[in-house]
């Protein structure tokens, strides 16, 4: 009898031993799927945000290759078309520098390009440089002459150093005679000479001017002023 006793007490205490592992056993089961279930859940939302910032470096990425605009010109038409307006205006600004540059470089190779002239012509030259230039530094001898040479490289005067100096109304020498008495005697000077030679072969004190006078303004060489 004491044995039968014996044998239910230990049957009972496996029992509930048993009872109490399954138990934890399901309670951890459900612990671990409902953590699962948890992860799943909060991992939905990440991965949207991972889309959405992707799509987000895509624009990015397309408004960095179109020139660094940013994302207002996708929803902003008109800012967009001011965008491109701005850069046309750059763009004929640049090519009014560079067409200028360009002239400005042609008329300074034109300045220094040197004149065949003839010995008739180089004897004129020096007698105009005589008659209005004589009493003058050797500098401001030059420069007359660059002015005649100046006038007849720049298109707006006769291309020739005689129609030049004789056009109606611009030399005083010309026309009072005066000129023409120092041209058939041969009294200009060897400096004046010298003068011609340099400023036919593009020597230009004045860099460019077309007159020269008594005024008050422009470059001053010795008595006259050239603009």
């Amino acid at each position: 009898m004491y044995s039968y006793k014996k044998m239910w007490k230990r049957l009972a205490v496996t029992t509930a031993g048993l009872v109490l592992t399954f138990g934890v056993s399901v309670q951890a089961a459900e612990r671990g799927r409902m953590e699962r279930i948890r992860k799943q859940h909060l991992s939905q939302p990440c991965r949207k945000r991972c889309k959405t910032t992707s799509a987000e470096q895509l624009i990015r990425r397309g408004t960095d290759r179109a020139g660094g605009d940013s994302m207002e010109h996708l929803t902003d038409p008109l800012g967009a078309e001011e965008t491109v307006r701005f850069h046309a205006r750059e763009i004929e600004e640049e090519a009014v520098r560079v067409r200028q540059e360009q002239a400005a470089q042609e008329r300074a190779a034109a300045g220094q390009q040197k004149v065949t002239l003839t010995p008739e012509e180089q004897a004129l030259l020096a007698s105009i440089i005589f008659c209005e230039a004589g009493n003058q530094p050797y500098e401001g001898q030059v420069a007359v002459g660059a002015v005649v040479m100046n006038r007849v490289r720049s298109g707006a005067y006769p291309n020739s150093i005689a129609e030049v100096i004789y056009q109606s109304g611009q030399f005083g020498p010309a026309m009072t005679g005066w000129l023409d008495q120092v041209l058939a005697n041969g009294s200009y000077t060897q400096t004046a000479m010298q003068a011609a030679a340099d400023a036919m072969a593009g020597s230009d004190p004045v860099e460019g001017c077309l007159s020269f006078g008594n005024g008050n303004y422009g470059i001053r060489i010795g008595a006259h002023y050239f603009h």
